[in-house]
């Protein structure tokens, strides 16, 4: 399972919150954050997945659009 990286990407920008900030709210180091979004996203945990659709304000089904691509 991979991440809809384009519609995070989207999203992410809809709400002007870069990598870096994601990374600082999501509670990982900056380089950290890239790795997990050059790999597609499938290194994240539930629990960043959580924070990432809590600092983002996505619906469910945004969320599992994203998600559980």
């Amino acid at each position: 399972m991979s991440t809809n990286m384009t519609m995070l990407r989207d999203k992410m920008a809809e709400k002007h919150i870069s990598n870096e900030a994601m990374a600082k709210k999501i509670g990982v180091d900056a380089s950290t954050f890239y790795r997990k979004m050059k790999s597609d996203g499938t290194n994240f945990t539930v629990g960043q997945m959580h924070k990432i659709v809590e600092v983002l304000g996505l619906t469910s089904e945004e969320a599992a659009l994203i998600f559980l691509w």
